[in-house]
Formats: C-alpha cells, sequence, structure tokens
C-alpha cells in the first residue's frame, strides 16, 4: 500500500476508532447507570428504544466502516511489519476488531432478545437485571479497545508522517 492511502487510511480508522470508542465510553460512563437508576420496567423500554436506534446510518457507517479501513490496515500491517508504524497500526487495528466481534457475538445477542422482552411482563425486572450488569462489563472491554485502539492508530500516523 502506498504512504499516499496509507496516511489517510490511518487517520480515518484512527478517528473512527475514537468517535465509536466515544459512543461506548458514554454507555460505560453514565447512561447504563442512569438507566440502573429507573425503575426496570422504564430501564428496559429506554434500552429498547436506544437499541432500535442505534444502528442508523451514521452509527453504523462509523462502526462498520472503521472495522472495514482496520481490516485493510491490519493487513497491510501484517504483510509489510518492516515498514514505519506497521506494528502499531497492527496493534490499533486488531484492538478495533475486538470490539467489533464483542459487538457482534455479545451485545447484538442481547439486544436483539431484550428487544423481545415487554416491559411490562411478569419476568421483566428478572431480565432486567440479568441483562444490565454483562452488557455493561462487555461495553467496558470494547470502550477500552477502541479508545486504545484510537491511541494506537494516532501514534502511527506520527510515526508514518515522520517517516516521509
Amino acid at each position: 500500500m502506498t504512504e499516499r492511502v496509507l496516511a489517510p487510511l490511518t487517520i480515518v480508522s484512527a478517528v473512527g476508532s475514537g468517535v465509536v470508542g466515544g459512543v461506548f465510553f458514554a454507555f460505560s460512563v453514565f447512561v447504563m447507570r442512569a438507566l440502573d437508576g429507573l425503575p426496570p420496567a422504564q430501564g428496559l423500554q429506554a434500552m429498547q428504544g436506544i437499541n432500535r436506534w442505534a444502528p442508523t446510518g451514521w452509527f453504523m457507517t462509523a462502526l462498520l466502516g472503521t472495522a472495514l479501513t482496520c481490516a485493510v490496515l491490519g493487513v497491510s500491517a501484517a504483510l509489510d511489519l518492516d515498514r514505519p508504524g506497521a506494528a502499531l497500526r497492527l496493534v490499533g487495528s486488531v484492538l478495533y476488531l475486538v470490539a467489533i466481534v464483542v459487538t457482534i457475538f455479545y451485545h447484538v445477542p442481547r439486544n436483539d432478545a431484550l428487544a423481545g422482552v415487554s416491559p411490562d411482563g411478569v419476568d421483566a425486572a428478572r431480565r432486567w437485571a440479568e441483562y444490565l450488569p454483562g452488557w455493561t462489563a462487555w461495553n467496558h472491554v470494547r470502550t477500552i479497545t477502541s479508545i486504545a485502539a484510537a491511541a494506537a492508530l494516532t501514534v502511527a500516523a506520527r510515526v508514518v508522517e515522520q517517516a516521509r
């Protein structure tokens, strides 16, 4: 991959990782705490609303577009580890892709299951109590990996720029 493509792709990946990490950070720091402070039926219903609105164009473009750019960067870096910044690009890309794997295989199935729970149902409070701690803990994982990816990719972009 040429430097003309590599540098902007690294920057786009760093920014995308930071944007997505920021969304996850908000959920880890205050959104889930706020939902936990509501009566269970209201917290569950609010999360169902969030889950309906989250997979829209802008967020999905940031989430999956960054996954695509990180996949390209990661492969490029793995194939040319001697290139300046390659190890950081590889680490950053893998970190972001870990967040995507957690999202796809942990969060999405739980969000889909929560969508089928009636807030007025007899088991709503129990289901919400089961959902909240695990969802939040794994959100911390994807928050940390996304933000760490943004940091690694930012440093990689700087290394590439300095090598020019």
